[in-house]
């Protein structure tokens, strides 16, 4: 067992780590590793304005994505948390798991389909691409909003707030807020990497002007390999950081609740 782990997790690394080597490499042609040792690859994405400007795009998508989850996700979770009915909790959830089960190619052909109309002309928008990430990513943050609601019996809380007397309002802003706060942040982190690295709907919706990195990352395949590796290796750091921090903020979470 310990032998198919450690070469399950070689499999996981050697790409990586060729990535990291060939962004490093001055010459990687038909050798089996680099050859030579350059940092000139980073700098040329740098100084790419395409690049730059769909780095910048995807920090915006991003920020713009958590700031909608929090706004549409949170009270969903609340929402669904509160239901009395069985039924009707049940029937929520699974509607917010929908986009997990559909396929990313054909929510990418709805919104297409849609939003090319006279109607609905946004095809090709920033918005229409924050709209997007949000369908995806929306149901990772709702699962784990509710998850944690459940864990630390936010019912019960709530009950003993309101028999003291306390609001709709006041509860929210006393007790189920300051519960909440390290989840929230959690699944908000979640959500950034899962946006940093979307690639396959936003390739299929944006505009020339509102290409987040991955889609630009593409192009990068068609020139040099050291300059598509360390494009790659720079989308890798983003959403490992986003990634590493949601598991040290979920790992504090559930030390802080055992403590």
């Amino acid at each position: 067992m310990l032998f198919v782990t450690v070469l399950y997790l070689i499999f996981l690394a050697a790409p990586i780590l060729l990535l990291l080597m060939g962004s490093f490499g001055e010459v990687w042609s038909n050798t089996l590793l680099p050859q030579g040792f350059t940092t000139r690859w980073y700098l040329e994405i740098a100084a790419d304005p395409s690049f730059r400007r769909a780095f910048v795009t995807s920090l915006q998508v991003v920020a713009a994505t958590c700031v909608l989850n929090v706004i549409v996700g949170l009270p969903l979770a609340y929402a669904i948390h509160s239901a009395a009915h069985r039924g009707v909790q049940f029937a929520a959830r699974l509607a917010a798991l929908m986009p997990v089960a559909a396929p990313e190619l054909v929510l990418a052909f709805g919104f297409i389909l849609v939003f090319s109309s006279d109607t609905l002309p946004w095809l090709g928008s920033f918005w229409l691409l924050v709209a997007a990430h949000l369908v995806l990513t929306l149901p990772y943050s709702v699962t784990t909003l509710l998850a944690d609601m459940e864990q630390m019996r936010l019912a019960d809380y709530e009950g003993v707030a309101a028999s003291l007397g306390a609001g709709f309002a006041q509860r929210v802003r006393d007790v189920v807020m300051p519960l909440l706060g390290a989840s929230l942040t959690s699944s908000l982190l979640t959500v950034a990497a899962l946006s940093i690295g979307e690639f396959q709907i936003s390739n299929l919706i944006s505009g020339f002007l509102s290409r987040p990195y991955p889609v630009v990352l593409l192009q990068a395949f068609y020139g040099a390999t050291g300059f598509a590796c360390a494009a790659t290796v720079v989308l890798l750091v983003l959403a490992a950081i986003a990634s590493v921090a949601s598991s040290l903020t979920a790992r504090a979470t559930a030390s802080g609740r055992t403590g």
